[in-house]
């Protein structure tokens, strides 16, 4: 269904059901889905957050300051895709980290060509620490990653299998959608990816679907067009 896609994973997904540090079990499943996806003919970029290690604006409410508690959620970034990564190359398929600001050696300085190419070899390009820059959430980062890499979707593997009309886990009356455009989800308040998100992808005409990464074969289901989870579209 679609040839080029960033998989935008949090940091709690990455900490599993605790949703702190790092969940060896939860990557390993998570590097199992990616690498098959690969294998089946999709190009794929990942971004993950950091909120398992450091988040930048809980952090600033705690005593620290907003620019430097952005920059240690980015650098919670790169220590979550390092270990994705060598999950995904244990399963045979190359993978890099990528940073957006200079890391090396510990990681690669991120060039758009660089990313491309390593997927277009059928490698996994892991974008780490967001845009660079404080004040952006790793949503903004993924969605301007997708632009850049002229990727066919973003999608945003979650907890819970789509967007609903209010949380889930708190109104059983909570009715999930199947599509709704980004105009409704940005007027209706729904919880998907941050404003600035939501106008990059619906400039750049890249559709956003949220769906449960924890299933079982559910990103591989995506790909091969079942109807998984939320799409919002222009």
């Amino acid at each position: 269904m679609y040839k080029r896609v960033l998989l935008k994973l949090s940091g709690e997904s990455l900490g599993g059901p605790a949703g702190k540090g790092l969940d060896e079990k939860r990557i390993a499943e998570y590097a199992a889905q990616v690498v098959k996806a690969v294998r089946s003919g999709c190009q794929v970029a990942i971004v993950n957050g950091g909120g398992n290690i450091f988040r930048g604006l809980q952090g600033a409410g705690k005593g620290f300051d907003r620019v430097d508690g952005d920059k240690m959620g980015m650098l919670a970034t790169v220590i979550n895709s390092m270990a994705l990564a060598q999950f995904i190359r244990e399963l045979g398929v190359k993978a890099e980290v990528f940073t957006a600001t200079p890391m090396e050696p510990i990681a690669r300085y991120y060039v758009r060509d660089k990313a491309l190419a390593l997927m277009e070899e059928g490698g996994v390009a892991l974008i780490a620490g967001g845009t660079g820059n404080p004040f952006f959430t790793t949503d903004s980062g993924a969605a301007l990653r997708a632009l850049e890499l002229r990727c066919d979707a973003l999608l945003k593997g979650t907890r819970v299998d789509g967007v609903y009309t209010a949380d889930p886990e708190k109104d059983p009356s909570a009715r999930k959608y199947d599509t709704l455009t980004f105009d409704k989800a940005l007027a209706d308040h729904l919880k998907v990816m941050d404003a600035t998100a939501f106008a990059l992808c619906q400039q750049g005409d890249i559709p956003i679907v949220v769906f449960n990464i924890d299933q079982n074969g559910a990103l591989q289901r995506l790909l091969d067009g079942e109807k998984v989870g939320t799409v919002v579209h222009a």
